[in-house]
């Protein structure tokens, strides 16, 4: 096993926030919080403990989009992302910086995107934890 997530989070694009805030709000019930501060700020709404959704400014991607993150509460984004590569799995986005954290992308065996998602207070390698 490479990693175990301790969450996972789908990742949505929009054009327009507030739209976008509206119309999970009015259809789905779901009341995002607003996180981040001017071109960064993002919508954020927790689901369950383990289970939450982003909305990030951008163009929406139909067919890669949505794209189901994990959250990698121990860190060692960096380690992971290095063994999917020798495990064979395309990396889409190296390992880079995400609101609060680190991400990156890559495709599954059948071309399904996903991605890792690091909280910033933890290690981007195990090794760094081992010093």
């Amino acid at each position: 096993m490479l990693f175990k997530p301790s969450e996972a989070c789908l990742v949505y694009h929009s054009t327009d926030l507030e739209r976008s805030a509206r119309f999970y709000a009015d259809v789905l019930g779901i009341a995002f919080e607003r996180r981040g501060a001017g071109s960064g700020q993002f919508l954020f709404a927790r689901l369950s403990s383990e289970f939450s959704i982003s909305v990030m400014p951008g163009q929406p991607q139909p067919g890669s989009s949505p794209l189901v993150t994990y959250t990698l509460a121990e860190g060692g984004i960096a380690d992971v992302v290095a063994a999917l590569a020798e495990y064979g799995a395309t990396i889409v986005s190296p390992v880079g910086d995400a609101p609060d954290g680190k991400g990156a992308a890559f495709l599954d065996p059948d071309g399904y995107p996903m991605g890792l998602y690091q909280p910033l207070d933890k290690p981007l390698s195990h090794k760094e934890t081992a010093r």
